[in-house]
């Protein structure tokens, strides 16, 4: 999504020429491979570990971490690879979109008239304030250590990027196109009377 707002935005000329179907086709699939790699990566070591004593997940849903503290075995080797895995898995598209929108930004600064530049931030910045929540939320709860303080926190956090991220995001999109705005002051008005 944020090259899309960077090829609008910085690059509007060339924008149907860079996101034809076939680019489109190779962001998602670079996305499931990446996102495929990273499960497999950490789903191995996890089979491999011995579980003792208590069963019961102190979380929301069976998350890495919270699984790995259930079990016997000596949990920094599963730290460390939590942690490498979060620093390329996360990093690596979080430090992608930022320098995007550091272009976006620069360009959207160089527009001359008021409104152009209104017009070109808002675009991008329900995209940005997603982003930010999904990102912000990930990077807590999976590279920094966690302590007795921060284990509710992360549990909080852990529902906002599985459950508030992707529920807002497609209310965002719609209520940004102006057929689902009219359609929804259609239905307020039919509930009024």
């Amino acid at each position: 999504m944020s090259y899309d707002r960077y090829l609008a935005i910085c690059n509007p000329l060339h924008y149907t020429v860079r996101m034809s179907g076939r680019s489109c086709l190779q962001l998602a699939g670079g996305s499931w491979i990446g996102g495929l790699l990273a499960c497999g990566i950490t789903i191995v070591p996890i089979s491999q570990l011995t579980f003792c004593g208590p069963n019961g997940i102190d979380h929301f849903f069976c998350d890495f971490i919270p699984l790995v503290k259930l079990s016997c075995n000596d949990p920094l080797l599963m730290d460390t690879l939590a942690f490498t895995v979060s620093l390329i898995v996360l990093l690596v598209p979080f430090m992608l979109t930022l320098v995007s929108y550091i272009c976006i930004l620069r360009t959207i600064l160089r527009i001359r008239s008021s409104t152009g530049r209104q017009k070109a931030f808002s675009t991008c910045s329900s995209h940005l304030i997603v982003v930010s929540i999904y990102y912000g939320a990930l990077m807590i709860v999976y590279m920094f250590p966690t302590t007795d303080l921060l284990s509710h926190f992360k549990k909080v956090l852990s529902v906002s990027y599985t459950v508030l991220t992707p529920l807002v995001n497609p209310l965002i999109y719609a209520l940004r196109n102006r057929e689902v705005q009219e359609a929804l002051c259609k239905a307020c008005r039919e509930l009024r009377t």
